[in-house]
């Protein structure tokens, strides 16, 4: 029996991704769970894998091909049990029409009248005016295109009342409360682009599309730079005890699987602060007034590869010793490089950390990764003059930047928040210890 499989699902309001690559041909037999395309998404690079086993007929697409979800990839002719038992069901499909062409055509006077005279639908099916928005704190019914278009004409959704089943918002429902002239013009803190001068009448020029990637890093800045109102804090920590405490502990580390790198020893700092201040570890819902404070650990690591800037995410971060740490960092991040990350891996971060020490990048400014409220930035160690105990000693010192909400969090927590890191990282033995 020859079945089509679809693109399924991808989860996170993934509409669609681009054919990278095709890993399979016709006449090719594939097992469930083989992986038969590459494909790009906003935020991935995944392999997706086959659902169906057997012979694959035909293939729907190509690289470069644009494929939305629920659009056809290959037809495949079953083996196995699933297509047994669609064999052996066709012959009660078949009894069935035989049934129901006996059936007579006449049909009793009741059911006739029934058909004269039909009960009105209920009221949810047809209703008289369009739904009213949710209440707050639900969730807006709207597609992620939507809700793009109401971001880029200034829309506020929780204003919009949808006219799809159940209140969802559409395109249409936006462009008409735009027409309407209801839509408060646009956030100066987000103005639209002038258009750009002929640069080709200086020189030569060439264009390069951005990439799927590029885009969403682009989008995802411009929406934390416009909707956050950033501040960042520096300061210095020494840390000559942490590296020495590293030194002794890369062995064990590489025996457990992992590289005892500094942000390994880091993310255990932030874990302190966070505990401490838990307002960092938080998102702001600006649509009800509420501050989403979470009472889960998921630190998202800045990951440098050829696509771009990716953030996987290590989940449970407190539960877990550096060992263990060392070695699922040392294993996302080589995946993250070599595009074997999974989306879920990618989400349901709370706080981000990001380290351009290993680049020779002293002081900067990270963005906050938004909806996230607070970003730590870490700079190359160099050894410096530093006066101690009244004596000048050469010190390992590390820069840090914190950068954060300032609608969430004020300058003087933001502070403290800082100073819990610098004394972390200047008091390993005494952090890991739960000190």
């Amino acid at each position: 029996m020859a079945t089509e499989f679809k693109l399924p699902d991808l989860g996170e309001g993934v509409e669609a991704g681009d054919v990278v690559s095709v890993l399979v041909s016709e006449g090719d037999t594939v097992e469930k769970e083989q992986g038969i395309v590459e494909l790009e998404t906003d935020k991935a690079l995944i392999e997706v894998p086959c659902e169906i086993a057997g012979t694959i007929t035909k293939i729907h697409v190509s690289a470069g091909d644009r494929v939305p979800v629920g659009a056809t990839l290959i037809t495949v002719e079953e083996t196995g049990d699933s297509a047994k038992s669609d064999t052996d069901e066709a012959p009660a499909e078949e009894a069935k029409k035989e049934e129901s062409k006996e059936e007579p055509k006449e049909e009793p006077k009741e059911e006739q009248q029934s058909e004269k005279k039909p009960e009105p639908p209920p009221k949810s099916e047809t209703p008289t005016q369009p739904a009213p928005p949710p209440v707050s704190g639900d969730p807006i019914p709207a597609a992620p295109a939507t809700r793009r278009l109401a971001r880029e004409l200034g829309v506020d959704l929780t204003q919009i009342s949808g006219s799809g089943p159940g209140g969802r918002i559409s395109q249409d429902d936006v462009k008409a409360h735009v027409k309407s002239g209801k839509t408060a013009a646009p956030s100066a803190s987000a103005p639209t682009a002038p258009a750009l001068p002929d640069f080709s009448k200086w020189g030569n020029i060439e264009r390069q599309p951005l990439s799927k990637i590029r885009q969403v890093i682009s989008k995802n800045m411009s929406v934390a730079w416009s909707q956050i109102p950033h501040v960042t804090q520096f300061d210095k920590a020494d840390v000559t005890a942490l590296e020495a405490f590293r030194q002794r502990n890369k062995s064990a580390a590489e025996s457990h699987g992992g590289r005892l790198t500094p942000t390994v020893l880091i993310l255990k700092a932030v874990i302190t602060a966070l505990k401490a201040f838990p307002q960092a570890n938080a998102s702001l819902d600006t649509a009800t007034n509420e501050l989403i404070i979470k009472n889960y650990y998921n630190l998202g690591i800045a990951v440098d590869t050829e696509r771009g800037l990716l953030v996987p995410v290590i989940k449970d971060v407190d539960r877990k010793d550096i060992f263990q740490l060392a070695a699922e960092l040392t294993d996302i991040g080589e995946r993250a490089r070599t595009n074997k990350i999974g989306l879920d891996e990618l989400q349901g971060g709370t706080f981000t950390v990001t380290n351009l020490g290993s680049l020779g990048v002293g002081a900067f400014t990270p963005i906050v990764n938004y909806p996230e409220v607070a970003i730590l930035g870490l700079g190359r160690s160099v050894e410096e003059a530093v006066v101690k105990n009244g004596r000048i000693e050469p010190r390992l010192m590390m820069p840090i930047a914190l950068s954060y909400d300032h609608r969430v969090i004020d300058g003087a927590d933001g502070a403290r928040f800082v100073r819990q890191i610098v004394d972390s990282l200047e008091n390993p033995e005494l952090m890991l210890l739960g000190g």
